[in-house]
């Protein structure tokens, strides 16, 4: 297959991911779960962010703005970091979260979103 293919492909994965997010994170707001402050993390180090939202997973290694804004909240360790915070710009989403990962790690984003709300509210 080419790598257009594969481009298109991918393209399309992250339109999917992305509309999913927004719809979780409307989902969220009409309920009433207020969005909280994200904090990034670099291995037990925690650091500020400018950013709120909603953690992904457990660990607050993945977390969502309010407009639907997919951030990867592992860092780089950094001394300015941990005076001054850090300001994780928005990634591209995937479709498989965690895909690559140890097994039973890897999680369709729709399923973990499901189990999220069931969660948050």
């Amino acid at each position: 297959m080419s790598d257009e293919w594969w481009a298109r492909a991918r393209a399309a994965e992250t339109a999917r991911a992305r509309a999913a997010l927004a719809a979780f994170a409307a989902e969220l707001l009409r309920r009433g779960v207020a969005p909280g402050p994200l904090r990034a993390r670099a291995g037990s180090a925690r650091y500020r962010t400018d950013r709120v939202g909603w953690y992904l997973r457990a660990d607050g290694s993945l977390g969502v703005g309010p407009a639907g804004e997919y951030y990867v909240l592992d860092v780089a360790p950094s001394l300015a970091g941990r005076f001054r915070g850090v300001s994780p710009d928005p990634a591209e989403p995937p479709w498989q979260v965690g895909r690559g990962a140890r097994d039973g790690e890897s999680i369709e984003l729709p399923e973990l979103l499901r189990r999220r709300l069931a969660e948050l509210g």
